[in-house]
């Protein structure tokens, strides 16, 4: 078994275990995806004390939420990291700005202590996603950039590219359909 889909079954048990409202669980948790989620808070709000507050708000949300998470349906990590990047666009759109950051600042936080065969996975898992990506349109692989690295809603990039806000929705989601049959499920 590898350490990413040990990783997985762990992390799909301690949202189980929130879900049953088991605090240890929730501390489990924090002490696993806390480094990733705060790389992807402080990323979409540009500043530290700000993805604090907001890494704060996505714990309480998976707290209330976690019993809505099913397993199979969905990467437990991607789960998480669609609350936390909800809940930072939600901040900057309550505070009216964008501050951005360069993403290499979120993965370099988000990736404090790797040991070499964990980065070499992480980056054959990378490349294999960069590949499916230059498999995409043009249109869907600029969408789902600046969706997902820049953090902008489907509106915004809809209104910057001109588009109906229903093609830009399209784009999306055929797009990360397609990256879904792409990278596979290992």
């Amino acid at each position: 078994m590898t350490d990413a889909l040990e990783e997985r079954i762990r992390l799909c048990d301690m949202l189980e275990r929130v879900a049953a409202e088991d605090r240890d669980a929730l501390g489990e948790l924090y002490r696993m995806t806390s480094a990733r989620l705060f790389g992807i808070c402080l990323r979409i709000c540009g500043d530290r004390s700000s993805a604090e507050d907001v890494l704060h708000d996505v714990y309480a949300i998976i707290w209330k939420r976690a019993g809505a998470f099913q397993v199979g349906s969905i990467y437990p990590v991607a789960w998480l990291a669609t609350i936390a990047r909800n809940r930072s666009i939600d901040w900057v759109r309550s505070h009216g700005r964008r501050p951005m950051r360069p993403i290499e600042e979120a993965f370099a936080i988000a990736d404090d202590t790797q040991d070499q065969a964990v980065t070499a996975e992480r980056a054959e898992t990378v490349q294999r996603l960069y590949d499916c990506l230059n498999e995409l349109t043009h249109a869907q692989r600029d969408a789902i950039r600046t969706a997902f690295v820049d953090g902008m809603t489907y509106a915004e990039i809809a209104d910057a590219r001109g588009v109906p806000l229903g093609t830009m929705k399209s784009w999306v989601r055929r797009g990360l359909l397609q990256l879904r049959g792409c990278v596979g499920d290992d």
